[in-house]
């Protein structure tokens, strides 16, 4: 797929994967996403807002964005981003669900502060869970989302018909790639000069760009292309989420626990660890106790891949200088230099962009999925 040639912008988010049934047409797939029955709302507003929740395994996060739109003929512009997190996940509240409605909560009532009285009843606030729910039983998952429902339908904000739900990782990745580009300014007008971007979360890593070449399209599974259309624009894209490949999933597969149900006293041993090394480490609601092998041994920047490689080796060499601090760090570098060679097929000297945020807003799915939501909503063109 040459990849060699596609720019590319890694976003190390370290969010979890995501999960709904797909569509059968991969064309209408927003419409199942973001249901077409609202009514509109009046389009003049020179200035909107949009609330998006991101409820990963990790943490739930909210964003509150602010656009405003001057003409119909522009995009609309990002004024700003409120962003706030609160952890654990929901997930670690499966079995307490109203404590982690609680926590949404008490996100919103940033939202209430920052958004104007008068453009509450006009502004949309809506949650898409990602791995950490789809780890949980149905039951679970469900009964979680029921309690963030009524702490929604008790707000004073606009609740669409399918505010709160677990998305799909593919989605994630689709997302994410419409808010860098929009980000780095690549959506305006008809320019077709896109980057493509790497999404590495807890439990998938997603792959998203836009095909240069007639021959990629040729040789690309059908399932991993989707058309869509916005801001006037027609695009084309390759994209497909890895599940079990995330850094956190890649964890427990290097320590022996994945799928694994965790029982007091058990011990989970990576020589990939420090060796005098015992702690705890909690994800997606789950304890676990890990350590060394004893008998055996945010700002970002432009690098290649061989960078990652060469940090590996030095880390995983010195692992006494990192027993505390990170002890994860021999692992995850590891696994990021074999998931990019490896799995992805970059070459050594393939350059890559890590970044947290572009122009001070996160490189976040939720930007793009804010888009979608307020186009279906007719609140923005």
């Amino acid at each position: 797929m040459a990849f060699s040639r596609l720019p590319i912008l890694l976003a190390l988010a370290f969010s979890s994967l995501s999960f709904v049934l797909s569509h059968s047409n991969r064309d209408m797939w927003f419409q199942v996403f973001f249901p077409p029955n609202m009514c509109p709302i009046n389009a003049k507003a020179n200035t909107f807002y949009g609330i998006m929740f991101d409820a990963g395994s990790t943490g739930t996060r909210i964003h509150i964005y602010t656009f405003v739109q001057k003409s119909p003929e522009n995009l609309p512009e990002l004024e700003g981003e409120i962003f706030e997190s609160v952890k654990p996940g929901l997930s670690a509240y499966a079995d307490q669900p109203q404590k982690g409605a609680e926590t949404v909560k008490r996100l919103l009532d940033t939202a209430i502060d920052a958004v104007p009285p008068h453009l509450w009843k006009t502004t949309p606030v809506v949650l898409k869970a990602t791995a950490g729910l789809r780890l949980l039983s149905e039951e679970k998952a469900q009964a979680l989302l029921l309690e963030v429902r009524e702490v929604f339908e008790e707000s004073p904000f606009l609740v669409p018909e399918d505010s709160v739900s677990i998305m799909d990782g593919s989605y994630e990745g689709i997302l994410a790639w419409i808010t860098v580009n929009f980000l780095t300014g690549q959506l305006s007008g008809q320019n077709q000069h896109t980057v493509g971007t790497l999404d590495l979360g807890g439990a998938s890593t997603q792959i998203t760009f836009l095909p240069r070449f007639e021959e990629t399209l040729k040789e690309t599974p059908g399932d991993f292309l989707t058309s869509f259309e916005m801001f006037n624009s027609t695009y084309k894209l390759y994209t497909h989420s890895y599940l079990g490949f995330g850094l956190k999933a890649a964890r427990l597969a290097t320590l022996g626990a994945l799928n694994m149900e965790a029982v007091d006293g058990q011990m989970f041993r990576s020589s990939c660890l420090p060796k005098q090394l015992e702690a705890e480490w909690h994800f997606g609601g789950v304890k676990y106790q890990y350590g060394g092998n004893k008998e055996d041994y945010e700002q970002g920047g432009v690098l290649e891949v061989k960078d990652f490689e060469r940090k590996a080796k030095e880390v995983c060499d010195n692992m006494e200088r990192y027993n505390s601090a990170s002890p994860f760090l021999c692992m995850d570098l590891t696994y990021i230099t074999a998931l990019l060679k490896e799995g992805f097929g970059f070459r050594d000297n393939t350059l890559l962009q890590l970044t947290k945020k572009v122009n001070n807003i996160e490189t976040s799915w939720t930007l793009g999925a804010t888009f979608h939501l307020l186009q279906s909503l007719g609140i923005t063109y």
